[in-house]
C-alpha cells in the first residue's frame, strides 16, 4: 500500500459525506450556496481541513463560513457514524481562495489576448 493512500481514502469519503450532509440534512439559513472543493486528511487522521466555496460576495462568504463553523459538531457526529472511524477527524473549514485566483489569472491572460489583438489590427 503506497504512503498516504489512506488519509486519501478518507478524505474523499469525508467530502462525499460532508456533500451529502450540507444538501440534505443542514437546515442553516445561514448556509448559503457552498461547494466544496476538496478535503485534506493528516497522516494520523486528527484532523480533516474542509476547502470550500461559497457563492456571493464578502459577506455572504463569511455567513457560509460561520454557518459551517456552527454545524460542524454535528457534521462530525454524523462523520463518525456513517464511516465508523476508530477516531473521527476534528473538521476545520477553510475558504478556498485558489478558485478565486484562477479566474483572476483568466481575466488577465483574456486581457492580454484582447489588447495584443487590437494592436495586431490595421489602424483606419
Amino acid at each position: 500500500m503506497a504512503p498516504g493512500s489512506r488519509p486519501d481514502r478518507v478524505a474523499d469519503q469525508i467530502r462525499s459525506e460532508l456533500a451529502q450532509m450540507l444538501a440534505r440534512d443542514v437546515h442553516d439559513p445561514g448556509l448559503g450556496f457552498v461547494t466544496l472543493t476538496r478535503v485534506r486528511v493528516s497522516a494520523d487522521l486528527q484532523q480533516a481541513r474542509v476547502y470550500f466555496t461559497a457563492l456571493g460576495d464578502e459577506k455572504a462568504q463569511r455567513g457560509s463560513a460561520r454557518a459551517l463553523e456552527r454545524a460542524a459538531p454535528f457534521l462530525r457526529r454524523q462523520i463518525g457514524q456513517r464511516l465508523r472511524l476508530k477516531r473521527t477527524p476534528e473538521l476545520i473549514f477553510e475558504h478556498d481562495d485558489s478558485i478565486a485566483g484562477q479566474d483572476r489569472i483568466e481575466q488577465l491572460l483574456h486581457d492580454i489576448h484582447e489588447a495584443a489583438s487590437r494592436s495586431d489590427e490595421p489602424d483606419q
